[in-house]
């Protein structure tokens, strides 16, 4: 079975205002002539424009054309953990080069959000991320055990650590992402192509499952030269906080 024509539309539309194609702020074309360029009726259409607007890209209704409001579209909760499926929305190549892993006692700060007891074992992991080959982004994850040890055996520079914990049965239900800027240490310097104490985005990030117990404590350095963070506020709705 194809896809939907819907979605074909949507993606269609989506890599036009990705590339700049449809700027920002601009109108896209009528029902009538998507019609016509897609060969196809106006439910299709008129599904594809209801998932623009759901992602934020595009406003505008009751008659109105639809307007660019965005080229980011907001992003679900497995999305913004990702970094690999947010480079692919987003038109980037994503990569990562593991830097070290290992099964050692963290320490207290660390232990403290993980609810750990002392003497207990994490699986802890550096890992530089690449946007198009390019340094981006330099992730210090920690893992209680249970959910780590898969890790240690795995490809890390293959893809998503997100996609790979999924596939093991990992409940990643909810995060909770704390944004703030913090200075260039000498490891960060090192592998992200900055000076030691230039300004980078940090987000520090804590994961748990349906049951509320914590699974993860990460502290993710972004370059600001290729990072960005969107927040969306919707009246009596969700919202949407979206990264670049």
């Amino acid at each position: 079975m194809g896809t939907p024509l819907h979605r074909t539309l949507a993606d269609e539309l989506r890599a036009r205002i990705r590339s700049g194609a449809i700027g920002i702020g601009e109108l896209l074309p009528s029902e009538a002539e998507l019609c016509r360029e897609f060969a196809t009726s106006r439910g299709p259409v008129r599904q594809a424009m209801a998932a623009l607007r759901d992602e934020g890209l595009v406003g505008g209704g009751q008659g109105r054309r639809p307007v660019v409001l965005d080229a980011v579209p907001a992003q679900p909760f497995e999305s913004f953990l990702s970094f690999t499926r947010r480079a692919e929305l987003t038109g980037h190549v994503p990569g990562q080069r593991l830097q070290e892993i290992a099964l050692r006692h963290p320490d207290a700060t660390v232990a403290a959000a993980l609810h750990l007891e002392p003497g207990d074992f994490a699986v802890q992991l550096v890992r530089l991320r690449l946007l198009d080959d390019r340094p981006a982004m330099l992730e210090r994850m920690t893992y209680i055990e249970k959910v780590g040890r898969p890790l240690l055996d795995a490809d890390l520079d293959a893809g998503s650590i997100y996609a790979l914990l999924t596939e093991h049965g990992v409940d990643l239900h909810a995060a909770r992402h704390t944004f703030d800027a913090v200075a260039a240490d000498q490891l960060d310097a090192e592998l992200l192509g900055v000076d030691v104490g230039h300004p980078l985005l940090r987000e520090r990030r804590l994961t748990w499952n349906t049951a509320g117990e914590v699974l993860e404590w990460s502290e993710d350095r972004y370059r600001p030269d290729v990072a960005t963070v969107t927040i969306t506020n919707t009246r009596g709705g969700r919202g949407a906080v979206t990264r670049e």
